[in-house]
C-alpha cells in the first residue's frame, strides 16, 4: 500500500509508484476543469433542463470550483439564450463560454448575449464532412471566418474539431494550423464517438504539442462508449492537456461524456496530480445534477455511487474498522459517511455493528436470533433490512427470549 497517500485518506498499491510503470506526466501544473454539463450533457436522452434549473447547476458547479462553464448552444432555442443570460449575469467566479458552430449566426447570437469566451466547432474527419456535405476546404474557410469573427469582437475562442481522433493528422493539423491563424487561442482535441483508446490520447496530445508549441492551452474531450473516457482523459493529462472537459456523473449521449468527479478523483489519488475542484463537493453536486435531470445513477458509480460506503457482507463488516482494508480512498474525502447496511448477506459483526449504532444491547443468543431473522427478511423481500425493522426484530427478539 502506498505510504505517500495514507495519511491522505487515500490506499493505493505501490505498484503504481514504480518506475518502470509511471512514465513521466508532460503536464504537472494543475489540471483545471471545463464543464459541458448543461449543453453536452443535456443531450442526454429525455433530459431537458430549464433556465432556472441550469442556474441552481451553475451554481452548484462554481462551488465545486468548476473554472469554465459551458452555459449552452445559445442558437439552438430560446430557452439556451435565457438560461446562458442568466447565468453570465450570476456574478460566478467562473469564466461562462457559450457554444457556436463555424456559423457567423451562431456566433452573433453569443455576442448579442454579452459572450466573452466560446468554444467554436467544426467537423475535420472524412466521414463527419461527407455527413455535413463539406469538403475540408470550405469546413477551413467557415472555421476561420467564424473563429476571425469572434475574436474580433473581443471574443477569446477555444477549436473544437468534431471527430479530431478519426482525422487523418496531416488533415488535422492543418485543421488546427487555419483556427490558430484566424485567431483562436486554444485548442480542443475531441473524441466525439468515443472511439481512441488511453495511449492513442496520449500520443495525440503530445503530437499536437509539438505541432503548436508549449503555449497553446490544449484541451481534452472524450466520451465513454468504450468505458474508457476516464483513462483517455488521464493519458490526455499525460500528453500535456491542461484542461479536461466533461460532465457531472458523465451524463450525454450514448455512452455519455467523460466524469469530471471521476476523472478529478483519478488524478488526485492515483497519479498525485493537483486537480482545481473541490471533491467534498462532488457528491453533493452530483445528486443535484441527477435530481434536475431526472434519471438515476447505477449506485456502484464510481466517486458518487450511493453503495461505495455501504457494507451489507458478513465478511466485510467484519473488517469495517479497518477502512483502507476495504476501501481504496476514505469516505472523508468525498464528504459522506460509512454504513452498515443489513440484509440476506449479513454476519454477526453486521448485527454487532448495527446494534452498537442504533445502542441496542444483544446477549449472544439475541444477536444469532436477530441474524436469522434479518437474512430471513433480506431474502424473503429481496432488499435491505431498514434500521426501524431492526429495531422491531430486535424487540422481538428480547421478548421472546
Amino acid at each position: 500500500m502506498s505510504t505517500n497517500s495514507q495519511d491522505k485518506g487515500i490506499w493505493i498499491s505501490d505498484l503504481n509508484e514504480r518506475p518502470e510503470i509511471r512514465s513521466p506526466f508532460a503536464q504537472t501544473k494543475t489540471v483545471h476543469f471545463y464543464d459541458t454539463t448543461l449543453r453536452d450533457g443535456e443531450q442526454t436522452v429525455g433530459v431537458v433542463l430549464t433556465p432556472p434549473q441550469k442556474l441552481e447547476i451553475a451554481r452548484a458547479l462554481d462551488a465545486l470550483g468548476i473554472e469554465r462553464i459551458e452555459a449552452g448552444f445559445p442558437r439552438v432555442s430560446a430557452d439556451d439564450a435565457e438560461a446562458f443570460k442568466l447565468i453570465a449575469n450570476a456574478g460566478l467566479k467562473s469564466e461562462v463560454w457559450g457554444f457556436a458552430r463555424a456559423v457567423r449566426a451562431d456566433v452573433d447570437e453569443l455576442l448579442r448575449l454579452g459572450s466573452r469566451a466560446a468554444v467554436i466547432e467544426t467537423p475535420t474527419s472524412a466521414i463527419k464532412l461527407k455527413a455535413y456535405g463539406l469538403t475540408p476546404e470550405e469546413a477551413q474557410r467557415r472555421a476561420a471566418d467564424a473563429i476571425s469573427h469572434a475574436v474580433k469582437n473581443g471574443v477569446k475562442v477555444a477549436f473544437f474539431t468534431v471527430d479530431g481522433t478519426r482525422t487523418e493528422l496531416n488533415s488535422l493539423r492543418s485543421f488546427y494550423k487555419n483556427a490558430l491563424d484566424a485567431g483562436a487561442s486554444e485548442l480542443v482535441i475531441v473524441d466525439t464517438i468515443g472511439v481512441c483508446g488511453p495511449e492513442a490520447v496520449e500520443f495525440l496530445l503530445r503530437q499536437v504539442r509539438e505541432w503548436v508549441g508549449p503555449s497553446v492551452p490544449l484541451h481534452f474531450h472524450g466520451h465513454d462508449d468504450f468505458g474508457l473516457a476516464t483513462a483517455c482523459a488521464v493519458a490526455a493529462v499525460r500528453g500535456g492537456a491542461q484542461w479536461i472537459q466533461g460532465t457531472i456523473n458523465g451524463m450525454g449521449e450514448r455512452a455519455g461524456n467523460a466524469d469530471l468527479g471521476e476523472i478529478a478523483m483519478a488524478l488526485h489519488a492515483l497519479y498525485n496530480v493537483p486537480v482545481a475542484l473541490d471533491l467534498k463537493k462532488i457528491r453533493d453536486v452530483s445528486a443535484l445534477v441527477r435530481r434536475l435531470s431526472g434519471y438515476s445513477l447505477a449506485p456502484w458509480k464510481p466517486v458518487v455511487g450511493e453503495n461505495l460506503f455501504m457494507r451489507e457482507s458478513g465478511a466485510v463488516a467484519s473488517q469495517f474498522h479497518i477502512p483502507e482494508a476495504i476501501e481504496p480512498f476514505s469516505a472523508s474525502l468525498v464528504n459522506t459517511e460509512r454504513l452498515i447496511v443489513l440484509g440476506k448477506k449479513s454476519g454477526l459483526d453486521s448485527i454487532a455493528i448495527k446494534a452498537k449504532d442504533l445502542g441496542i444491547d444483544f446477549t449472544p443468543e439475541q444477536q444469532q436470533a436477530a441474524l436469522a431473522a434479518v437474512k430471513k427478511m433480506g431474502t424473503a423481500e429481496r432488499r435491505l433490512v431498514s434500521d426501524d425493522e431492526f429495531r422491531s426484530i430486535a424487540a422481538s427478539v428480547k421478548t421472546s427470549a
